[in-house]
């Protein structure tokens, strides 16, 4: 119950990053989050949950496979759960889990997948929506190219909607994904202002897609730009010269999907 309990200041101070990277862990909020991570096979650290939920069956079969898997059941009131999420409704269950990043070097992609690439993305919203929506086109992974926000704040947790424990992530610098493009046998298709091609005019079929996609404000900087495969762009209508990122991803993303479900011979 106490807001200084050592346990509680711990799981609060997640909401730094530099706790977050020095612990490597991170908060998901809400029961279902939990159950996905746990069913995907996250590594869960402590279980938080209030004293009113404490006898539902699921909480308790959570609460089972967290002390089974070495971590913490932690029963507190819902004062605590409010401070710990920064919420005046809270959700009755937290859990605490492991990051889970891959390795660059290990992402070899195969026919018909897709990868997102992010050039240094700022918005925790735009980059936990993005992360769902890769989920929800059957994207392979994100990757996080240059200085981006943290994919494991709680802001961009709560934005993927679960995604981030269905969707790989890669962190990388722009010298390390260059190299790294030269060898892995993929087609880089950037959205880019000056792009010159209809974006529903490309063949996302005969190699694995990287979808390349800029920064909310400044776009793609010239190298990576220039080592794009393809400079796409999305016709529109209107005043808007452009859309935000969040969204032509989207656009991008299920564009590539129609294209390979039309190579499937699916409808």
């Amino acid at each position: 119950t106490s807001l200084a309990n050592p346990i509680v200041k711990d799981i609060k101070a997640l909401s730094d990053k530099k706790h977050r990277d020095e612990t490597k862990s991170f908060m998901a909020e809400g029961l279902k989050l939990v159950i996905d991570a746990l069913e995907l096979g996250f590594e869960i650290r402590t279980l938080v949950y209030a004293k009113n939920v404490k006898d539902k069956p699921q909480v308790v079969q959570c609460a089972t496979k967290t002390v089974a898997r070495g971590g913490l059941g932690l029963e507190v009131s819902e004062k605590v759960l409010a401070s710990i999420t920064r919420r005046d409704n809270p959700q009755m269950v937290v859990g605490i889990f492991t990051q889970r990043w891959t390795n660059l070097r290990d992402v070899r992609p195969g026919n018909g997948e897709t990868y997102v690439a992010l050039d240094r993305v700022r918005d925790p919203g735009n980059l936990g929506t993005i992360i769902r929506t890769a989920d929800a086109a059957g994207a392979s992974g994100v990757i996080l190219v240059g200085e981006s926000t943290d994919p494991f704040s709680m802001e961009t947790v709560r934005a993927t909607m679960g995604s981030v424990f269905a969707v790989p992530l890669v962190r990388t610098s722009v010298a390390d994904f260059l190299a790294w493009k030269k060898g892995a046998g993929v087609r880089v298709v950037a959205t880019h202002l000056a792009g010159a091609v209809d974006y529903r005019t490309i063949d996302y079929k005969t190699k694995p897609v990287i979808l390349m996609m800029g920064n909310e404000q400044s776009g793609l900087p010239d190298e990576l730009a220039q080592a794009a495969d393809k400079l796409a762009r999305i016709p529109q209508g209107g005043r808007a010269d452009s859309l935000n990122l969040a969204v032509a991803t989207g656009v991008m993303l299920f564009e590539v999907r129609r294209h390979l479900l039309t190579l499937d011979g699916a409808k």
